[in-house]
Order: C-alpha cells, then structure tokens, then sequence
C-alpha cells in the first residue's frame, strides 16, 4: 500500500512538473520573442489633392463600360475579340487560378489531415535470440504457438492536426486571399490597357487611311497642275524647268504612299497580334475621321482613383498580404502544438481483426516545440517580411501618385488639344484658300511655278498635322478613360 501510494504521488509530482515546464517554457519563448521583435509596420500614406483642376466634377467617366465609352462598332468587336485570345490576358487567368489553388493549400494546412494506411508483412526470427526465443515459449491459446514465420497486417487511419494557437496559419491564409485578389485586380489593369492600346492602335489606323487618301488627292492635284505647266510651256508662257519640278514633286508625293502604305501593314499586324490571330484585314470605318468629336471629359475627383483603378487596388491588397505575412513570419517564434492520432486494426492474421478488442490499436500524442537557440534563420524570414511590407506601403503610395500624376497629364493634354485643333484647322482653311489663289496666278502668269508647289506642299503638310492632331485628341481621350480606371 505504502508503495502504491509513494508511486502515485510521483506520477502526480511528474505530471504538474512536465505541466509548469510547459507553462514557463512557452511563457519564455514568448516573451523572449515579443521583446526581440521590435519592427514596426508602416502605413502607406492614402491622402491625394481635392481635385485635379480649380474646377471639381464628381461625374466620373470611368465608371462607363467600354461597351458604351466606343461607340464604333468595328472598334468594338476588335475589343471584344481581344479580351477572349489575347494570349498575355489568356497567361494571367491561369495565374489567378494559381492564386486561387493557394488559398486552397492554405486553407488545408490548418484542418486536420486524415491518412488512410494499410501494410502487410512477415517477420522470421532466429531461434537462439531473445525474439525467436519468446516466440517459442509463447502460446497463443493452450497448444498453440505463434506461427513461423510470424506475419504482420494492419489497417488504420491517422490524423495530424497543428492546432492554430497563434493564427499562423489562418493568417496565411488570409494573405493567399489578398494575393488571389490582388490577381484579379491586376487583371483588371490588364483588360483596361488591352482595351486603349486597341483603341490607340485603331485610331492610328484609321489616321494613316486618311493621311494615304489626302497623299492620293495630292497626287491628282499635282498631276492636273503638271498638265497645266505643259501646255504652258508648249504655249512658251514658262520653261521646261518648271516641268522638271513639277515632275519632281508628283514622283516625290507618289514615294509617301508606299511608305504610308508600310505603316498601314505593321498597325494592322499590331492589332491583329493584340486580338491573338494571325495578320488579316482589320475592318474599319476611316469616312469622317477628321470631323470626330472626343466625348466630354469628366475626370471626377483624385480620391475616386481608390475605387477606379485596379493598380491601385492591386497595390492596396498587396500590402494588406504583406502586413499578414508579418504576423505569420512572428508566429514562427511561438510555441506550435501538433496532435496525432490513429486508431485501427493490426494481427499476425487477418482473420483476428474481427477479434477486438485484443486487435484493437489507437494512438493519441501531443507535442509541442519552439525555437530556442539558433533562431536566425526565423529572425531573417521575420526581417524579410517587414522589409516586404514596407516596400508595399511604398508601392501602394507611388501608384497613388502615378494614377494622379496621369490624370492630371491627360486632363491638361485634352484641353491643349482641342486648342491645338482650333487653330491648326484655321491655319489649313487659309493655306487652301493660298493655293488656289497661287494656282489662279500662276495660270494668268502673276506667279510662278515655287509659289505653287510650296503652297500645295505647305497645304499637305498642314492637313496631315491636322489629321495626327485628331488622332492625338482621340487617343488623349482613351488614355483619360484608362488612367481613370475605366475599360474593365
């Protein structure tokens, strides 16, 4: 009795021994932790300007879908061809996929995992050693030894679980969500500038057409006054260098078209290489594009950038992933508690498993473990991250300030352009009336053949600055859509 009780008494002193261990170690480790941890996270400044002009306008046009923001239906299928093959769009749908089977993974690091296992085996022991002699004077039931050789089957299942005291891996989790969804923002800055740079190169397009049919009406202009100058000179009324320069200036004029034609080949391939299919024809309507009208700029206001665009949004989850890997990166110096488990079947038979509880077998531990020397490489992956999420409130900040510092650009742009237009269309109105007049003189002999030839040459080039204004206007105009965050 008295060594009953004495044997009792230790397992019970044992027991709340290895219980304050526990207690004291994991107190230590924290608290050693806790004080050697001493990084502090930066927050990213969000605070943008009131507005982008002295004049402020909440109607914003990024919140107008591409669909109706194009109102050209040629422009609209290459777009809608070119969200479903463009092959760079088609790569970052599978990366978002990648980031959605992570969240998975990390989702399934904080469940319990469930192992099914069975196993088979024979064990042959030699006589004259401890086993085989056990074996030999052993008997299962009265005249019965153990069999030779002795087998070995099991069936069972086993469960591991790390139980998430420090929301380590909840924590982890989470940020695989962050960066799933900075994936699909990042997307999303895909599609809107897929959908300008089509609109960009379509409307550089249809400018090279009408900058090749104003070469064409040069050409015939030219050729008509090269007739006049010849009979002209039949008439002697001028001289035969006149000819030789107005010959020269056809042919000059007849060299820009090929070299235009040039342009017209590689902008069509560009397209054709944004929608993911080989060089074919791209269908446009290039009629009227000089008396286009740019739609009505409104840029709404700077803080409506947050919400708008999908860099930033991109920029702003990342770093919320980042301040989350900080805390996962901490939680690794903490104590971790795993538990495991297994229950199943196991004789030297197979026809005793349905003889329990004698083939009954179950297992249940737990452990606990912490880093206690040598924790540098921990301290390093912990400093990494810090350093990570600075680098992200710095990111998220730089973005804020690219998005405001493109809108300001392309709202200033917009206005100087359709300045620019104004007077470029004033100065090709007079420039056509100079060539006619300088024709009409030249015909009654007042001028001469250089007053002619540099007029018309002043008039095509004054026209074709006309034609790259209006494309510039256009383009001002979907560069202002896609800085506001529209086009997805």
């Amino acid at each position: 009795m008295i060594l009953n009780t004495m044997t009792k008494i230790i397992k019970t002193m044992t027991k709340k021994i290895i219980v304050q261990s526990i207690t004291i170690l994991s107190i230590s480790v924290v608290f050693a932790a806790c004080k050697s941890l001493n990084v502090a996270e930066n927050k990213a400044n969000t605070t943008v300007p009131v507005s982008y002009t002295e004049v402020q306008d909440t109607t914003n046009m990024a919140s107008v879908k591409w669909k109706t923001f194009f109102t050209d239906p040629y422009l609209n299928a290459l777009i809608d061809t070119a969200l479903q093959n463009n092959q760079e769009l088609n790569i970052m749908l599978q990366e978002i996929e990648v980031s959605r089977n992570e969240i998975r993974a990390k989702k399934g690091e904080y469940l319990p995992l469930l192992n099914g296992k069975g196993s088979a085996g024979v064990d042959k022991s030699a006589r004259y050693t401890r086993n085989g002699a056990l074996e030999a004077n052993t008997q299962i039931e009265p005249g019965r030894a153990f069999p030779d050789p002795l087998g070995d089957f099991m069936i069972g299942a086993y469960a591991t679980w790390e139980v998430d005291i420090w929301h380590k891996l909840r924590n982890a989790k989470k940020a695989a969500v962050y960066h799933y969804l900075a994936s699909i923002e990042g997307k999303n800055f895909m599609v809107t500038n897929l959908v300008s740079e089509i609109a960009r190169s379509y409307y550089e397009l249809i400018a090279q057409d009408n900058h090749l049919d104003l070469v064409k009406q040069n050409i015939q202009i030219l050729s008509d006054a090269l007739e006049i100058v010849k009979l002209q000179k039949e008439a002697a009324r001028t001289t035969q260098l006149a000819v030789v320069r107005f010959e020269a200036e056809v042919l000059k004029v007849k060299s820009q078209q090929f070299i235009i034609q040039q342009q017209i080949t590689e902008s069509e391939n560009r397209i054709n290489f944004l929608l993911g299919r080989f060089g074919q024809p791209i269908q446009r309507n290039a009629t009227g594009f000089i008396n286009l009208v740019p739609d009505t700029i409104h840029a709404g206001i700077p803080s409506q950038l947050l919400a708008n665009r999908p860099d930033i949004k991109q920029a702003e989850n990342n770093l919320a992933a980042a301040k989350l890997d900080i805390k996962v990166a901490k939680a690794r110096f903490y104590p971790s508690l795993g538990i495991s488990a297994g229950v199943g079947l196991q004789a030297f038979n197979p026809t005793y498993f349905i003889k329990t509880p004698e083939s009954l077998l179950f297992s249940l531990a737990g452990d606990l473990v912490a880093p206690l020397v040598n924790r540098n490489a921990i301290k390093a992956d912990y400093y990494s991250a810090n350093a990570k999420q600075v680098q992200a409130a710095f990111n998220y900040e730089q973005t804020i300030l690219n998005a405001f510092v493109e809108v300001s650009n392309q709202v200033a742009k917009v206005s100087n352009l359709e300045k620019t237009y104004s007077f470029k269309a004033q100065q090709v109105s007079l420039l056509q009336q100079s060539r006619d007049i300088s024709v009409d003189l030249f015909k009654s002999a007042r001028a001469n053949y250089m007053e002619v030839l540099l007029t018309q040459r002043d008039v095509l080039e004054a026209r074709v600055e006309l034609i790259e204004t209006k494309k510039d206007q256009l383009n001002a105009v979907v560069n202002m859509y896609r800085a506001l965050g529209g086009g997805w």
